[in-house]
């Protein structure tokens, strides 16, 4: 599950943004992937501001924060880790429009 683009989030993204729900069906798949991933994509950019914030009964989503104030956020429900995974590499390696 390793990419090149892990090690640069900061090339476009300024920030990384994930809500979800500790205990929801619909957050288990971004439970699974923080709980995989969580601590390499922070070891391998440790200065890259990742935020997770928890709120019971929230939809889980990931916001992506860009330069000049732009931002851009996915849907992240009934997803699975690796879909999570996908929409993280998506939301880094490139520029909003």
């Amino acid at each position: 599950m390793a990419g090149a683009w892990r090690s640069n989030l900061g090339r476009f993204a300024k920030e990384i943004r994930i809500h979800l729900c500790q205990t929801s069906e619909n957050s288990k798949g971004v439970r699974n992937f923080l709980e995989k991933n969580y601590t390499d994509i922070k070891k391998a950019n440790p200065k890259f501001p990742i935020l997770v914030r928890e709120c019971s009964g929230v939809f889980p989503k990931m916001y992506a924060r860009y330069g000049y104030g732009k931002e851009v956020s996915v849907e992240l429900s009934d997803m699975k880790s690796e879909e999570v995974n996908q929409v993280m590499e998506k939301l880094v390696t490139s520029q909003p429009e």
